[in-house]
């Protein structure tokens, strides 16, 4: 099932229709036949505050009949355009920041109804290297956003020392994803700094994170424990965050089904800064800015 939030805007969508429909093609004719009468009777031309006392149209029937145009285009806009998300954690860093605001390509992957979540229309699949919104396997009410890593059929391996490794399927070579332009981050975790560097995945070119004093947590992997290598199952993808320190991908929980796809990330549309001083006394849920610098497209 679709969230709660896009079935109530499907329900409101139909509820407002049927009202403006029913207003449209049987209210609205009544009434004008109630003015066409009025005027035959006055032998004139009925004034508007006659027509109010002869065939008023009920002040709900006018709310609901105006809201449904503005009501439909949010609903189609949100289900099978854009969709736009919060990002509400570190594990895309340093591609996306906590208060990052964005916009999901819902059409970019297949159309879906809103409510039964069922694709209708295939339009494309995921590349390597998109970043993409999906709801989380192990519990679909949540949605989750990584980026594309493996494709059904790749062979992936992610060693001990951090470094990725892929054989795409029907070759026999696994090829070691290219990282150039090393250098020390400003982000930290903990009291240590991390290591960015530019990733070359498949057409994409973006910035990773590495931990170098974490040590990397095999034990955790699935689906056999201990053993940094996946094979990817037909109609899933293995995805990772960026910040490989501090993500929880498909390393530890597994792949995604394609029918758990929500969109492609394209673009920031806002970005807010939450990052405050110890002392501060405002709520965190207050931005103590706007990053004008963080809006555009995501790569």
């Amino acid at each position: 099932m679709a969230n709660t939030f896009s079935i109530i805007l499907v329900l409101a969508t139909i509820f407002t229709g049927i009202i403006w429909a029913l207003d449209k093609f049987l209210w609205a004719p009544k009434r004008q036949l109630k003015i066409a009468a009025a005027a035959e009777k006055a032998g004139s031309q009925v004034d508007a505050e006659i027509i109010v006392r002869v065939a008023p149209q009920p002040s709900w029937v006018e709310s609901a009949s105006s809201m449904f145009p503005v009501i439909a285009l949010i609903m189609i806009f949100r289900s099978f355009i854009y969709e736009p998300f919060q990002i509400p954690s570190k594990s895309m860093l340093p591609t996306l920041y906590v208060g990052d605001f964005i916009l999901v390509q819902k059409f970019a992957y297949g159309l879906r109804d809103p409510v039964f979540d069922h694709k209708f229309l295939n339009t494309g699949e995921p590349k390597r290297g998109d970043v993409i919104v999906f709801r989380y396997p192990p519990n679909p009410t949540i949605d989750y956003i990584k980026r594309v890593v493996g494709l059904p059929g790749d062979l992936i391996r992610y060693s001990v020392d951090k470094k990725l490794c892929i054989q795409p399927q029907g070759t026999s070579v696994c090829k070691p994803v290219k990282l150039t332009d090393m250098q020390e981050s400003d982000f930290t975790q903990g009291m240590t700094h991390l290591i960015e560097y530019n990733e070359h995945l498949g057409d994409i070119n973006h910035h990773i994170l590495i931990n170098p004093s974490r040590r990397d947590n095999r034990m955790a992997y699935v689906p056999r424990p201990g053993i940094g290598e996946w094979i990817v199952p037909k109609g899933e993808y293995f995805v990772m965050g960026d910040n490989r320190d501090n993500s929880a991908d498909s390393r530890y929980w597994g792949f995604v089904p394609e029918a758990n796809l929500v969109g492609k990330a394209v673009a920031i549309w806002m970005s807010f800064d939450f990052d405050r001083k110890p002392d501060s006394f405002l709520p965190s849920w207050i931005p103590t800015g706007v990053r004008f610098n963080r809006i555009g497209s995501i790569k």
